[in-house]
């Protein structure tokens, strides 16, 4: 794939350990490859640090969010909701994530990952932020407390989205960007098969890495250049050139980040 537009991963743990012996080679291969924005979601306080080191060697390229992952809403989730919080008040984040809701791993935590979730997307909207939603195997929850919190303030993106053409609809009415990475190349993943009626407009690009890595890289550690194969992908599914997709969705991060 050539490209001459930017590239935007919407959503990378550039500050994960998987990359500790190769994290600036890992950036620059992306960088090379036309990926020049990096969204860095937070999973909770334990990750505060690198991510500020992060930002600090790439202030060009990184930027950072402020959130509670809800499969690390624990017993103590109220001092790392005081965290998250007392974040927010000292610096700028672009946006509150990643939060919401993930069934999938336990159960047990559900009231708590609930009231984690409301209380963070009232932060959210205090600071004027957008909101990037974690989950899984929970639509009904989330779209729940999403009907209880919408408002013109409500906005964000779905990160990781997987779900049916009605869910993404729903979604989309929350004023939610559906983020699409690597399950977009999976021979299972589904959600290729209704994406080209959903709206350019309404999609962001992400790798999630070192999760979840495109096809022909699918169960090894995933990096931001791989969203090149995201690109890809979207450019047969759209019937667009790779460079349109790649401006478009950058256009898009924009108008959720503002930046």
């Amino acid at each position: 794939m050539e490209t001459n537009s930017t590239i935007t991963d919407t959503h990378t743990h550039l500050y994960s350990e998987e990359f500790d012996q190769d994290r600036n080679e890992m950036i620059q291969r992306a960088i090379d490859a036309g990926v020049s924005r990096f969204f860095i979601p937070a999973i909770d306080s334990t990750c505060t640090e690198s991510m500020y080191e992060l930002e600090k060697n790439h202030p060009e390229n990184v930027f950072l969010m402020m959130g509670l992952h809800p499969t690390y809403v624990k017993d103590n989730f109220l001092e790392e909701l005081q965290h998250v919080e007392n974040e927010l008040a000292k610096r700028k984040f672009y946006a509150v994530g990643e939060i919401g809701i993930d069934l999938y791993w336990d159960k047990t935590h559900l009231p708590q990952q609930q009231i984690a979730f409301k209380k963070q997307i009232q932060l959210a909207k205090q600071y004027k932020l957008p909101i990037v939603i974690h989950c899984r195997e929970a639509f009904e929850e989330i779209f729940e407390i999403l009907e209880e919190e919408k408002s013109p303030e409500l906005f964000g993106i779905f990160h990781c989205f997987t779900g049916t053409y009605e869910q993404a609809l729903q979604a989309i009415s929350y004023n939610m960007k559906l983020g699409i990475g690597g399950v977009v190349t999976f021979k299972n993943g589904k959600i290729d098969q209704f994406l080209n009626q959903i709206d350019l407009k309404h999609i962001v690009l992400e790798t999630d890495s070192p999760y979840l890595a495109p096809v022909p890289f699918r169960g090894k550690r995933n990096e931001s250049s791989y969203i090149v194969n995201v690109v890809d992908k979207l450019a047969q599914i759209y019937s667009l050139s790779a460079n349109e997709i790649a401006a478009v969705t950058t256009e898009n991060s924009k108008a959720i980040f503002g930046i």
